[in-house]
């Protein structure tokens, strides 16, 4: 790699290197180390309450659940070494393996059946807990209207688990790959309600386990020895500096400090793309995401639809994805991404200007106001998201004559105003979590809904969803959910605006990191090879 190409890029900030080998020992024993960025500190280490890719990030290096995406992309046995399914669909057996949790425990049925509890219970107020309602009696006992012994996952024994679902869900296999539906230590989390803040009571059972956590400063996790498949684990440690700036972290990659800048755990500055790409290194690869921004439905003047719609189709996605982004990111004029499209021709006009006009008197009109009150875009702290907030602001400006205040935060406070409905405008992006276009619709079935946080809920949407979840016909299944997107994009509570592609640079003697088609990344597989 020639420096030449990162000179006009970066900010000329220096880490001091990173990693050293161990004196005088000999070549085969050098630990393979992978240096990885993460823009911002994980919230929690906690399987079923993180709600985030940083955290997602590293939970899924140190936990493992019933089942594990591998290198090909498929579903592979992994807590569980197999399990069965009755004819009706709808009762899955899975067998646990023999395996350890970090800390030497056996790793048994009953985390499982505790795990899933946990998180459906409503004083751990879990914002993922409705990916369990698949599980029968897991959404009344989420609601405080039913109990935690009829939730349907029962441990028969130390090695036996039996999951009752509502309906038959023929994603589940995969589905319980996701960090919500993995395992706790009981022991561990009964005994320390802080237990996932810190390095040292962090009790895991996957791949690595957790070594150090210098909070908003770095982190690393090494080899978990005690890992049932620990033959197949290469890398030794991964280290994770957090470091906000995009132009720092390319200057760090430049500089050798890290193996890997960019997504997912981080981001490139939007200016170097081009230059990467003309230089051969840049890595793209599209995935099942949404960019988009989220309206406060219950703040003026969001509460209305026709204001929200004007919002929506006055900005120039073209622009925004052609200009700014410049990595192949698709205009969103849905909310479901391409690869598991409901209707691919979208549901409105991109920069539809005369009718973002129209609309944005209408609803003025509707209010009974003849001036907006003072509207602020929040958004956490990323050079993307600002150069994107700035454009919009710009856009709005010239094509509705409104004024638009931009604030951000760093990412635990943005999260924490946005689930309590302090703003007007937020940016918003969801990966999908399993490749099914109801993991994306039904983030917005329940007004208080654990990822809603737009606060709009509508009748018809719900009974849809509904209804999609009896329908074992692909064709009138699709028919019913494209229905429901279409009423999400007529009532705007969410305005997208592009579909994701991941963008990033790596060491060349990096192989077998995974980033599966939904933009998660897994370690198992990774290997390190000596320069």
């Amino acid at each position: 790699m020639k420096k030449s190409v990162f000179v006009v890029l970066s900010s000329a900030l220096v880490f001091g290197g990173m990693m050293t080998g161990y004196e005088g020992a000999v070549q085969a024993a050098e630990p393979k180390v992978l240096r990885m960025n993460l823009q911002s500190e994980p919230p929690t280490a906690d399987p079923g309450i993180a709600e985030d890719t940083t955290s997602g990030t590293i939970i899924t290096a140190i936990f493992e659940g019933l089942t594990r995406l591998g290198k090909d992309g498929e579903v592979h046995p992994a807590a569980a070494e197999s399990y069965t399914v009755s004819k009706d669909g709808k009762t899955y057996t899975f067998k646990i393996r023999e395996a350890k949790w970090s800390n030497g425990d056996p790793v048994t049925a009953h985390d499982f059946e505790y795990a899933w509890k946990r998180v459906l219970d409503p004083k751990i107020a879990s914002n993922y807990a409705y990916q369990l309602y698949y599980v029968t009696g897991a959404e009344d006992f989420n609601k405080g209207i039913g109990k935690a012994g009829d939730v349907g996952v029962k441990a028969i024994d130390d090695k036996t688990l039996e999951v009752e679902l509502t309906n038959p869900t023929p994603f589940f296999p995969e589905l319980v790959a996701f960090k919500t539906y993995f395992p706790v230590n009981k022991k561990v989390v009964e005994g320390n309600r802080k237990w996932a803040d810190e390095a040292k009571t962090v009790v895991s059972n996957g791949p690595f386990k957790m070594e150090t956590w210098e909070h908003k400063s770095k982190l690393s996790v090494v080899k978990n020895e005690k890992y049932w498949d620990k033959a197949n684990v290469k890398l030794d440690k991964i280290e994770f500096t957090m470091v906000e700036d995009e132009n720092t972290e390319l200057a760090m990659f430049d500089n050798d400090e890290i193996d890997w800048a960019g997504a997912p755990t981080s981001g490139l500055p939007m200016d170097a793309l081009p230059v990467l790409r003309e230089a051969g290194i840049l890595k793209t690869q599209p995935i099942a995401g949404a960019y988009f921004y989220r309206f406060n439905t219950e703040q003026a003047p969001f509460t209305n639809a026709k204001i929200r719609k004007a919002f929506a189709y006055a900005i120039n996605r073209e622009s925004i994805t052609a200009d700014i982004l410049q990595a192949g990111q698709v205009p969103a004029t849905g909310y479901v991404p391409p690869s598991m499209a409901l209707n691919k021709d979208g549901y409105f006009k991109d920069s539809d200007l005369e009718v973002a006009k129209k609309l944005l008197v209408e609803g003025m009109k509707e209010e009974g106001i003849s001036k907006l009150p003072p509207i602020t875009l929040s958004y956490n702290t990323s050079e993307g998201h600002k150069k994107i907030a700035k454009e919009i602001q710009a856009q709005w400006k010239k094509n509705l004559g409104v004024d638009i205040k931009l604030k951000n935060s760093e990412w635990k406070v943005y999260l924490d105003d946005v689930h309590q409905g302090n703003y007007q405008i937020a940016r918003g992006g969801w990966l999908g979590d399993f490749n099914d276009p109801i993991n994306f619709l039904e983030m917005f079935q329940e007004k208080d809904g654990g990822n809603n946080d737009t606060r709009w809920e509508n009748p018809k949407y719900k009974e849809l969803l509904n209804q999609s979840a009896l329908e074992q016909d692909p064709a009138k299944r699709k028919a019913i959910l494209m229905e429901a997107e279409q009423i999400l994009m007529d009532e705007m509570p969410i305005m997208p605006i592009y579909f994701y592609v991941n963008s990033w640079v790596q060491n060349e003697n990096l192989k077998d990191v995974v980033i599966d088609g939904l933009g998660d990344i897994d370690f198992k597989y990774a290997d390190l090879t000596k320069k």
